[in-house]
């Protein structure tokens, strides 16, 4: 994997109640444990926001509130190909996908509903075969309350 292959990595965090966010270098996103150690170096009091895109080929939201990490990953297929989408599967217990398996998002669909976007809503998202994860990471966004900061961070 090369770091072309990373669309963009940002971190989210509320400092104080507002929103924050900082590009993280692209190589942090090809790693599971390297990305989540990123995140810990960020203050926040509802958990530190991972959002990563890869090669427009499927997306990552983790969360981390001190030692807890929780995970979404949108296309559980992306597992067989890219070392992140691989360490999340391992994260959330995931059996390994076969390569005849229909793409389909694994983890914590919760993840975010707590600050503003319903499961259901982020379901939705994932199934919607005609939107590039960019596209479904800044609609996240939106929802939260920083979309406008993130679509200016990330274009």
């Amino acid at each position: 994997m090369a770091e072309d292959d990373v669309d963009f990595a940002v971190a989210a965090y509320r400092d104080e109640g507002e929103w924050q966010l900082v590009e993280l270098r692209p190589s942090l996103a090809e790693d599971l444990d390297d990305l989540t150690k990123a995140l810990g170096r960020f203050p926040s009091d509802v958990g530190v926001l991972g959002l990563v895109s890869m090669n427009d080929d499927f997306f990552v939201i983790l969360r981390r509130s001190g030692g807890e990490v929780r995970a979404l990953l949108s296309d559980v297929t992306a597992a067989l190909d890219w070392p992140l989408a691989s360490g999340i599967a391992d994260l959330l217990d995931v059996e390994d996908p076969d390569d005849d398996d229909v793409p389909q998002p694994a983890g914590d669909l919760d993840i975010v509903s707590d600050l503003g976007m319903p499961a259901i809503e982020l379901g939705v998202l994932c199934d919607d075969d005609d939107l590039y994860p960019d596209e479904i990471l800044s609609d996240v966004a939106a929802r939260l309350g920083f979309g406008e900061a993130f679509d200016l961070l990330v274009r």
